[in-house]
């Protein structure tokens, strides 16, 4: 089995989340991450908490399969080292403010120039462009600025930051995407590009209900618990011991629905479409908790899902690790030290054929772990490399 990165060399000056998780999504595809740090301390998230034995998991779990090196790039000798990497490298990443390395001579214009098949790839708050681009962001800046938290959480109440970091996240999966089109160029054009990605631009991207709600009705969406703006019913529902969701996204699961709970709504004119079930989302829901606090959950998704209607339990971290189905997709992987099992990791959510998708990935790099590997590696001849 091969890996579609294979033979593909990431040099990493990325930290904390948004371009650690980009690398560790290419990594995953089989591209080889040296991830570059600064002397001492390194990535800042290594002194994240939960630790184990010393170690931290957030680290582990963002940055397994990758070697480390650290670097001070103001430092004569580490810059002749650096300048080697750059030379063998096929994509650098970086997530520092715009302008940091422009002042140490490794900003686009320079590197490209020295390097013009390297693509140059880099994550940072609002962009390498605009008014705002020197200012600082981490993920729950760019969620208030960018949108996100003003339709999330319960109506009449404060907004609330999405739990995942989604605004690194998001961010760093669409630098991944750029990364993978600039490699599919360069194997045209034989010359990289420069990749730009704010993590401010990343929320609008997002928000594909309220650009159409705000755009069209001249009001932007406020915030509606777990409830859809734009679809009905779609949202969370109580049963006897809890709540479940119930996603019916059109009028054909609208009527299974309404079967499944014996509620003869599906030709009430009220309910009919689902620009009338949004009008009337309230007094739908009532209907429905009607009859669905009579019994379980359990009993409830069971029905549905006999029925053919999208419905699922809201499970906590521990349940979804424990998901027969996220286990099946070998969602749950050991990050390995010594050899053994030692942190719990997502697996890699892109299944392609013929690529491997191993139950455990190699350790989280210690810092500068590999300098004897990478310094070794970089004495070795270059070998004629055809852009890919």
């Amino acid at each position: 089995m091969t890996s579609p990165l294979k033979g593909i060399t990431i040099l990493d000056l990325t930290h904390v989340l948004a371009g650690p998780f980009c690398t560790l999504s290419l990594a995953d595809l089989g591209a080889d991450v040296i991830k570059v740090e600064p002397p001492g301390r390194g990535d800042d998230t290594r002194a994240f908490p939960p630790f184990k034995d010393g170690k931290s998991a957030y680290f582990a779990a963002i940055n397994h399969s990758k070697k480390s090196i650290a670097l001070d790039l103001k430092a004569d000798d580490d810059r002749i080292v650096f300048e080697k990497l750059l030379a063998r490298a096929d994509v650098l990443v970086e997530n520092y403010r715009p302008g940091v390395l422009d002042r140490l001579g490794y900003g686009w214009e320079d590197v490209h120039a020295a390097h013009p098949a390297l693509i140059y790839a880099a994550v940072s708050g609002f962009g390498h462009t605009g008014p705002d681009k020197l200012k600082p962001a981490y993920d729950m800046v760019v969620q208030a600025r960018g949108g996100t938290m003003s339709i999330t959480g319960e109506k009449d109440r404060d907004p609330v930051r999405v739990g995942a970091s989604i605004g690194d996240i998001v961010a760093g999966m669409f630098l991944t995407q750029g990364i993978l089109a600039a490699l599919y160029d360069r194997h045209t054009t034989g010359t990289g590009r420069k990749i730009d990605v704010a993590m401010l631009d990343s929320q609008l991207a997002i928000l594909e209900h309220a650009v159409a709600i705000t755009t069209t009705t001249g009001k932007p969406p406020g915030r509606s618990g777990a409830r859809h703006p734009s679809i009905t019913p779609f949202e969370t529902f109580h049963g006897s011991d809890g709540q479940f969701v119930i996603a019916a996204g059109n009028d054909t699961l609208f009527e299974r629905l309404c079967v499944c709970l014996g509620l003869p709504l599906a030709q009430d004119p009220r309910f009919a479409t689902n620009a009338k079930r949004c009008e009337n989302a309230r007094l739908l829901r009532r209907l429905i908790e009607a009859i669905t606090l009579d019994q379980t959950c359990a009993h409830w998704i069971a029905r549905l899902t006999a029925a053919g209607v999208p419905t699922g339990p809201i499970q906590d971290v521990e349940q979804v690790l424990k998901d027969p189905q996220i286990l099946a997709r070998n969602m749950v992987v050991d990050v390995l030290e010594h050899g053994r099992p030692a942190f719990k990791a997502a697996g890699n959510p892109v299944k392609i054929s013929g690529m491997a998708d191993p139950s455990t990935r190699p350790p989280a790099p210690s810092l500068d772990g590999n300098r004897g590997e990478i310094l070794r590696w970089l004495e070795t001849p270059i070998a004629a490399k055809r852009p890919r």
